[in-house]
Order: C-alpha cells, then sequence, then structure tokens
C-alpha cells in the first residue's frame, strides 16, 4: 500500500510539474509577453496577444506534452515486455520505422487522401518493427544482441530515409520530410493534436492494460503463465499500444529519441520496479521532459531554432549512457 500510495503522489507531482512547464510555456517566445498579460488573453480576448497565445504558443506546448507522453508510456511498456533496460522506441529503431511511414506517405502524397492517412501510416510501420524486436528478441537474446537489432531496423529505416530525401523533387517537399525526420511542434495546432487523439487513446489505454501481466512477467515467462497471467494478450497489448503511441508521437513532432529510456529509468528511482507502478508516471515524466526540451530551443540564443529531436537527443543520450553504465541487468 506504502508503495502505491508513493507511485500516486508521484504521479500528482509530475502533474503538476506538467502543467506548471506547459504555463510557462505561454509566456516564451519571440515575441515578449509578461505572465499576467499571457494568462489574461488566454481567458479573454486580447487581440494579438490571444492569438499568440492561444493559437501558437498553447498548442505548441500541449503537443510536445502529447508526444513526450506517448514516448515515455511506449518505452515503459517495451521495457516490461522485453525485460530490458534499454529498451526504448528510438534505440530499437521504432521511431524511426514510424518517421519512415509518416514520410512515405507525404512523398508520395497518400497524405492528401485523408487526414489520417499520415498517423495511421507511422502507426502501422511503428507495429511493423515492434513485432519483429519481439519475435527476433523478447527475453531471448542478449542486451546486447537486442540493441544490435534495433540499430539494424534504425539504420535500415534511415537509408530508406535519406534515399527518400535524396529524390525529394524540390527544397520545400525537403524542408518538409527534414522536420519529420529532426522533429519539430513548431506551427503545431489544436487540429493536429486532435488527429492524434485516437491513436493516443487507444496506445495509452492498451499499455496501461497491460499493467498486471508486464508485473506477472518479472517473475520469468514460465512461472507467469503459472499464476494465470495471459502472456498473449499482454504482449498484443503492449505491440499494438507501443504502436499507436510512437506513431501518434511521430505523427505530431517528428522521430524523437531517448525519452522513452530516459523517463522510466528515472521514475523507477522513485517508485519502485514494478512496471505497473511505472506506466503512468513514465508517460507525464516523458511529456514534463519534451515540453521542457521545447522551452530550451526557444531560449537559446541561435539564428535558427534548434529541431526538438536534437533538443531531446541533447539531454537524452547522457541518460541512456548514464542507464548502460549503471544497470546491473545488462549482460553482453
Amino acid at each position: 500500500m506504502k508503495t502505491i500510495l508513493h507511485h500516486q503522489t508521484l504521479s500528482i507531482s509530475l502533474v503538476v510539474l506538467s502543467s506548471i512547464l506547459i504555463i510557462i510555456s505561454l509566456f516564451i517566445g519571440p515575441a515578449s509577453i509578461a505572465p499576467t498579460a499571457a494568462i489574461a488573453a488566454l481567458f479573454n480576448d486580447h487581440g494579438a496577444i490571444s492569438v499568440v497565445v492561444r493559437e501558437i504558443r498553447l498548442p505548441r506546448a500541449l503537443a510536445a506534452w502529447v508526444a513526450g507522453a506517448c514516448l515515455g508510456a511506449a518505452g515503459a511498456g517495451l521495457q516490461g515486455l522485453l525485460r530490458n533496460p534499454l529498451a526504448d522506441p528510438g534505440v530499437l529503431g521504432v521511431s524511426a520505422a514510424a518517421a519512415l511511414g509518416a514520410v512515405l506517405s507525404i512523398y508520395f502524397n497518400f497524405a492528401t487522401l485523408a487526414f489520417w492517412v499520415t498517423p495511421f501510416s507511422a502507426i502501422l510501420f511503428a507495429l511493423g518493427a515492434t513485432t519483429i524486436l519481439y519475435v527476433l528478441g523478447a527475453g531471448r537474446v542478449s542486451t546486447a544482441r537486442l540493441i544490435l537489432i534495433g540499430v539494424g531496423i534504425s539504420s535500415l529505416c534511415g537509408a530508406l530515409l535519406s534515399l527518400v530525401m535524396n529524390l525529394s523533387p524540390n527544397p520545400y517537399a525537403l524542408s518538409d520530410l527534414i522536420n519529420w525526420l529532426f522533429g519539430t511542434v513548431a506551427n503545431r495546432s489544436f487540429q493536429d493534436i486532435a488527429l492524434t487523439v485516437p491513436f493516443t487513446v487507444v496506445g495509452f489505454a492498451a499499455i496501461y492494460a497491460s499493467g498486471p501481466g508486464l508485473s506477472a512477467l518479472t517473475l520469468g515467462e514460465e512461472t507467469a503463465a503459472t499464476i494465470g497471467a495471459n502472456l498473449a494478450r499482454t504482449t498484443m497489448l503492449v505491440i499494438a499500444g507501443a504502436a499507436a503511441l510512437v506513431g501518434a508521437s511521430v505523427a505530431i513532432a517528428g522521430a524523437i529519441g531517448f525519452i522513452g529510456i530516459v523517463a522510466p529509468h528515472i521514475v523507477r528511482a522513485f517508485s519502485g520496479h514494478n512496471p505497473a507502478h511505472v506506466l503512468v508516471p513514465s508517460a507525464l515524466l516523458g511529456g514534463a521532459i519534451l515540453t521542457a526540451a521545447d522551452l530550451m530551443i526557444r531560449v537559446l540564443p541561435f539564428d535558427q531554432e534548434l529541431k526538438l529531436g536534437v533538443a531531446a537527443a541533447l539531454i537524452g543520450a547522457p541518460g541512456f549512457v548514464w542507464v548502460a553504465m549503471s544497470s546491473k541487468r545488462i549482460t553482453s
């Protein structure tokens, strides 16, 4: 009971932190707006200030939070399923596969057919990559081999992405593809967020429902089966949920790496190693981290704004090294 209470306290704290970061994001940008004026413009019509706050800064902050939350939950689910502390949508190539799906839909103009084509393409490719990872590696190969499988998937998707960029018909199309490859939430709108809501809700529901099965898996597959855990159902929920979440994240923010590995690892220091207790806080922390990263790139003194995926990598890559060096479960 004490652990559950601690888990709930952690979740509430992360909700507060996320709210604070989103509110701060309303004050920061090229146009200088006082905090009191930004808050007032959020609830009342103050002309141009309201347009900036409501239609530019708030959707951007929410898009960053949603993308980060998706990656945090997907990372926690994959780590629980694969029983591997280095499992992450970015490291294992799932994000690259999702980005490839989105980019191909744009390159071949499939995205113009319907609003759901781009997120669906990202989810479909993420599902394929996640399924390959599970079939080839879940619980049966070492961390090193699993990482190599992920690197192979990521490298193949990266090569195909480079090919698509190389064949891009004009600089404007190339710029669009680069945004998907390096990640950005600039110029996102509530409509963009709304397009990913169905996939996000389904993904979160599937990952959350897998919690009891993931907890049982910590005892090993044979023991989990003997105590009544439905491993096939748990596997299906995590794979489908992670694919939906990563696809939704890529559809709204492009390819973002490392959030899915850093957020769950930090959460475990506070909530313990029960996968069921890590899922929700990991989503909340992932959203907070990516929102903070987006705030960081707004205040950096560069002529051209840093891409969100680059900022996330600058934060997450050292975290990945830290996880790799500190985890006792990693063996060759």
